[in-house]
């Protein structure tokens, strides 16, 4: 009666808190995850969860398969590690490079989590900002870049790992942040607060500033995403950054987060892997425990499609 898909569906229900991003991540449409459901629903003749709810409330039926759900599911992965290893993809080198600062926040539990997984695996983490690391995977110096900034190179594949929006970090006191949404003209008098990392790699520059033909008053730089927050709060600049690198700090009242134009900006990140590594065993599990760690970890990333 029961399946695992059935429990994988309950699961992504629960983590993603609507039908909607739910068939999101798994790469369903929203009709036939509900088809899902009731033909669930109808085997077991109960219901299990309410409809149209926000947060989603599960039936107590619900919950005791999703009990079930987070005893099995962890199993069935660890099963298939297993699988591979006994099928010989256990050993192997995993050297990765991050072209993105806030992205600590998810990689390293699950670097944590890989490591636990797969010891054999040589691991190894590089700051990829001192360095250009798509060419270096392209020549096989990297096996795995994390990018937003995908280039198409021979031999490379771009996995999309979630979708996010950039927005502006403003002062709660500033006008800005009585403002709907934020346009290009706004940033002409202010100081742009950024990552000391080229233009041409971020997106508040090469997607809504330039393309409006319009330059800050000044732009200055900070290694650390808590300085910024800092420097923004006092007043001293605006900042570009992902909702979910921000949502700590505004969700506090720090700083207030503003939408870039009025459809808002959004960016994919990206696993860039050589494709002669996409099926070792090691590389997939690391792929599905990246997304995994994202969506639990992380406020306001969406399902990348691509």
């Amino acid at each position: 009666m029961l399946e695992i898909r059935h429990l994988k569906t309950l699961h992504a229900l629960r983590e993603a808190d609507s039908l909607v991003e739910a068939a999101e991540r798994l790469h369903l449409t929203q009709s036939a995850l509900s088809h899902q459901f009731k033909e669930l629903e109808e085997r077991l003749g109960l219901p299990l969860f309410v409809r149209k709810t926000k947060p989603v409330r599960f039936t107590s039926a619900g919950l005791r398969l999703l009990q079930l759900a987070d005893s099995l599911l962890p199993q069935l992965r660890t099963a298939e590690r297993d699988m591979a290893r006994l099928a010989g993809g256990t050993a192997g080198r995993l050297h990765m490079a991050i072209e993105c600062h806030s992205c600590f926040q998810w990689l390293m539990p699950t670097i944590d989590q890989f490591r636990d997984a797969w010891p054999e695996v040589e691991l190894d983490l590089a700051s990829g900002f001192s360095f250009a690391p798509l060419p270096a995977l392209a020549r096989g110096d990297l096996d795995l870049v994390v990018t937003s900034d995908p280039v198409d190179l021979p031999g490379i594949t771009y996995v999309p790992l979630f979708t996010y929006e950039a927005q502006l970090a403003v002062a709660n006191q500033h006008p800005l942040a009585n403002k709907p949404y934020v346009v290009p003209d706004d940033l002409a008098g202010e100081t742009l607060i950024t990552y000391p990392v080229e233009r041409d790699r971020l997106d508040i520059f090469t997607r809504f500033l330039e393309p409006a033909d319009v330059e800050p008053a000044q732009v200055r730089t900070s290694e650390l995403t808590v300085m910024m927050m800092q420097l923004v709060a006092s007043g001293r600049g605006v900042c570009g950054l992902p909702n979910w690198a921000m949502h700590e700090y505004s969700a506090r009242g720090y700083v207030t987060a503003k939408r870039l134009g009025d459809k808002g900006l959004f960016a994919t990140l990206y696993a860039g892997i050589r494709a002669d590594m996409l099926d070792a065993p090691f590389m997939r599990d690391f792929l599905l425990t990246a997304k995994d760690t994202s969506f639990a970890t992380l406020e306001g990333v969406s399902a990348a499609r691509g």
